[in-house]
């Protein structure tokens, strides 16, 4: 277990080719190693969908920040099928293999998006960094903000075993902390933008 202002050994400071062909292929391409499933992301991009189409908030942009191989943003474009997506990456690799924008959710100084999307990123960045991350994609956000991040309380259901453990895990308390000052969390790793685009009843927060 690691304190909030200690990285673990391994989280120091990466650069793009640290997400090279061997990384997508381990956790992202082979199904005996891949961290998370094209299923799993589909799913977690319907549930995103079916919520903010119940909150009737209209998705005209998308922006995913460290998308990957596209797996989510893929599924959100069939989704919103009127929407632009972009896709930003970190991966030399990556960008250079499918044409994302490279770019880092430290500093992307793109133009905002109804939804942003920000899946298993913050975990690779140091305290000062996904400090300005988070404040980078209240920026960002202009409805809701989908986030997933590994934390500290998550190492008892987390198979360690498939996933990148080189991530720095802070306690949840933490990320609630920074986000509260411009979100609201509803639930299922989603977060609406303050000022509110819709009512959200109090049992519905989270």
């Amino acid at each position: 277990m690691t304190s909030k202002n200690k990285p673990n050994a391994h989280a120091t400071k990466f650069v793009p080719e640290t997400f090279d062909a061997d990384y997508y292929q381990r956790f992202y391409a082979n199904r005996d190693t891949q961290a998370v499933s094209t299923e799993e992301q589909q799913r977690q991009a319907q549930f995103v969908a079916a919520y903010l189409n119940y909150l009737e908030l209209p998705i005209n942009n998308i922006l995913d920040l460290g998308c990957g191989i596209g797996q989510m943003l893929g599924a959100l474009k069939v989704a919103f099928p009127e929407a632009d997506c972009r896709g930003v990456e970190f991966s030399t690799y990556l960008c250079a293999e499918l044409g994302w924008e490279q770019g880092s959710v430290v500093d992307y100084a793109g133009a905002p998006a109804d939804l942003v999307v920000c899946n298993d990123v913050l975990g690779y960045l140091d305290q000062d960094a996904c400090q300005e991350a988070l404040a980078n994609l209240a920026r960002l956000s202009c409805s809701a903000l989908y986030l997933s991040v590994l934390t500290e309380e998550d190492l008892p259901v987390c198979d360690t075993a498939l996933t990148d453990m080189r991530q720095q895990l802070r306690p949840v308390a933490w990320y609630r902390k920074q986000l509260q000052q411009n979100f609201v969390a509803v639930g299922g790793g989603l977060f609406l933008r303050q000022p509110l685009q819709a009512a959200i009843w109090q049992l519905e927060r989270t």
